[in-house]
């Protein structure tokens, strides 16, 4: 991997019958790929589940299913939560995975793709913003949010129509512009002085 080109964590964080999300990464991954200089690493929490005890001894079952996530975690330059809103917030899936890490988060930026009803899952990252800050990530102020999407979308996640399309690309590149950044200065912060909270 060259100096210029960064890990990218992008986390799905819906693990809901019938959810949106595998589509929305399907639109993301494609994006952040035009967008070029990281590596993408898609982890669908659906595929990943994670034990709900959280425990500082965990058993050989719950130790294996960690071990597919958080080496991951700990590799990654930066993270884009892609998440839903349910009941005025993200999923208990999402915090789930965020609670059984701590170190893995430190001084990395965060950004999020959101989507829901009228409010287009933007109550969700306003409640993941302060949540993220404790963990002493870094949230960066750009975002992208999907107003009631469904429908909208074909199979492969493009969107149906050519102006929103064109819109939401244009946003995710503002937002990938951003996260690229703080990816590589945090990077090269983190390689000189070590991070310690």
């Amino acid at each position: 991997m060259s100096e210029s080109t960064y890990r990218l964590a992008v986390i799905v964080g819906s693990t809901r019958d019938g959810r949106f999300g595998p589509t929305v990464a399907k639109w993301f991954t494609e994006q952040a790929a035009r967008h070029g200089g990281m590596e993408i690493d898609l982890i669908d929490l659906a595929l990943h589940p994670l034990p709900v005890r959280i425990t500082k001894e965990p058993t050989a079952e719950e130790a294996a299913a960690l071990a597919e996530v958080t080496p991951r975690l700990e590799r990654a330059d930066a993270f884009v939560v892609l998440t839903p809103e349910y009941n005025h917030s993200y999923p208990a899936s999402l915090k789930n995975l965020i609670d059984w890490h701590y170190t893995q988060w430190r001084a990395k930026p965060v950004a999020f793709v959101s989507y829901g009803g009228l409010a287009g899952g933007l109550r969700a990252v306003e409640h993941l913003r302060p949540v993220f800050t404790e963990l002493h990530a870094a949230p960066i102020r750009e975002q992208v949010s999907f107003h009631s999407p469904w429908g909208k979308f074909d199979a492969d996640g493009r969107h149906l129509d050519p102006e929103a399309g064109e819109q939401a690309a244009g946003a995710a590149k503002v937002m990938l512009d951003q996260l690229s950044w703080w990816a590589l200065s945090l990077r090269e912060a983190r390689a000189a002085r070590p991070y310690g909270a």
